[in-house]
């Protein structure tokens, strides 16, 4: 069984003992997938100013009084995940496929038409979504030139002072955990004369590198949702949204030493790096939104989100092997290191930025209709908490100088015939990075068919969206990068039905 190692930490104790944040663990939360009921994601999500959907009320929470009819819908989605890898030139192609009931929900509308006051109808919307699925599988190999994972390791390693060797990986922090995990394996060695860390893989640029990722998990979203509308001409509304995270992110970096073995000492052959994070959490957020008929044909939106705060704990096992050449007997040996430890860091909080959503649509009467969302999002307002630690103080900082006020586009369609509903979608969402190497902007078409039988409704969309990013082997250290373009193919399947 695994020991737990409890972190209980007070004060600056939390600085040296945290795992290594990064800033794409706060866009894991504050970039959303666009998620939802089949019909709100073929037309691409632009429903700020349609309503009249369970999954608009996530755009403008004021939608749910468009509703004539009490409603419930559920929707399946099939999810496509294919990754290409670029690493020194190599390609490497995977794939993550998953199914899952991304949507559950029901709306109840309630009609006063005897209101002297003008406030005619009322709506209560109870709506759960996957905001985000988690689900992915990526895999990085090639030949590096110039740098191997024991820089990682000298890295920590270097920032202490002393001989590791001899410690307990359960009585350390984060730190000298890492700098023990390089020196057990034999992949660095300690230098007493110079007080100083040294590498045992040779030099010569020449180390084949296959990093495996595999991830798992959502990011779920339970909204209470109030509206009402006046004369039938002004809806307003807010939202109260319960969020919920689950994730597992497994990675292991492989990495086979190409150049000729030490002539003394210990040379690593190979080794093998394993990590897995276990993250999981609740944060909540407010919506608060109107939508105005201009007249038969023209309705205006205007949504405000809150920032999500998150409250988050995140849990870490490792372990690392390698094979070592010891050129003393000229022997191969094996070394494998495994703690056997799970690490439970302190609960931190993250606080995703504010959404600001302005929508207009044109219907043409009973045929259909044309939406645009503009959204905006400053990125540079996310933070890590507390502030007052110096690791969340220092990414923050780098959040601010890195991160962008971004904005997103999205435009639907959607045209009747008899019984048949036929519907498109375009969707730009800018990079939140200033310089968007790391993380790019994304593009998605969709399109979707629906069919009214009366009291219930069948409706199917498809939906392709790609973006490029890089993708590091390892947090620090090992600073090159896989550039990464992601394809998804996503099929979602709803049903509706009015009582």
């Amino acid at each position: 069984m695994k020991k737990i190692l409890f972190s209980l930490l007070i004060g600056s104790a939390f600085t040296v003992s945290a795992q290594e944040t990064t800033m794409s663990d706060a866009l894991r939360y504050g970039i959303q997938n666009l998620n939802g009921t089949a019909r709100y994601r073929a037309m691409g999500g632009a429903f700020g100013a349609v309503g009249g959907d369970l999954s608009a009320i996530n755009s403008n929470p004021a939608g749910s009084s468009i509703f004539n009819y009490n409603q419930a819908t559920i929707s399946l989605s099939s999810f496509n995940k294919s990754n290409t890898a670029n690493y020194f030139g190599t390609n490497t192609k995977s794939n993550d496929n998953s199914l899952d009931i991304n949507q559950l929900g029901a709306v109840f509308v309630f009609n006063d038409n005897q209101a002297k006051s003008g406030w005619k109808k009322f709506a209560l919307g109870l709506n759960y979504e996957n905001a985000n699925n988690f689900d992915d599988f990526i895999v990085s190999e090639g030949t590096n030139p110039f740098n191997s994972m024991d820089s990682y390791f000298l890295r920590f390693a270097n920032a202490r002072t002393g001989n590791i060797g001899g410690n307990y990986y359960e009585d350390l922090d984060f730190i000298d955990q890492q700098a023990l995990l390089g020196y057990d394996s034999y992949l660095i060695d300690y230098d007493s004369a110079t007080d100083n860390y040294y590498t045992n893989v040779p030099g010569g640029g020449k180390y084949f590198h296959k990093n495996t990722i595999q991830a798992k998990g959502y990011n779920g979203k339970f909204t209470m949702n109030f509206s009402g509308a006046y004369e039938d001409r002004l809806y307003v509304g807010m939202n109260m949204n319960f969020h919920f995270t689950d994730y597992l992110r497994s990675s292991s970096l492989y990495e086979s030493n190409l150049n000729a073995f030490y002539t003394t000492g210990f040379s690593i052959d190979t080794a093998r790096f394993n990590n897995e994070l276990y993250t999981y959490g609740s944060g909540f957020s407010m919506n608060f939104g109107a939508i105005y008929k201009a007249n038969q044909n023209i309705r205006l939106g205007l949504a405000y989100e809150t920032p999500t705060w998150y409250r988050l704990n995140d849990e870490l096992t490792q372990s690392i092997s390698t094979n070592y050449y010891n050129a003393t007997n000229t022997t191969m040996n094996q070394a494998f290191v495994n703690p056997n430890a799970v690490n439970v860091y302190p609960t931190y909080k993250i606080q995703t930025p504010s959404i600001l959503t302005s929508s207009a649509t044109v219907l043409f009467g009973k045929k259909g209709l044309l939406s645009v969302d503009y959204i905006s999002k400053n990125f540079a307002k996310t933070q890590f908490k507390p502030n007052s630690e110096i690791i969340f103080s220092t990414l923050n900082t780098q959040i601010k100088n890195e991160l962008q006020d971004s904005y997103e586009l999205r435009i639907g369609g959607e045209y009747k015939i008899k019984q048949w509903s036929v519907r498109g979608g375009y969707r730009f969402e800018q990079s939140p990075y200033k310089v968007d190497l790391a993380f790019g902007d994304l593009t998605s078409y969709s399109s979707g068919l629906g069919y009214n039988f009366g009291n219930s409704k069948l409706d199917i969309s498809y939906t392709n969206e790609h973006r490029a990013r890089t993708e590091a082997l390892l947090t620090s250290g090992l600073n090159d990068t896989a550039r990464i373009r992601n394809k998804n193919n996503n099929v979602t399947l709803t049903y509706v039905v009015n009582f």
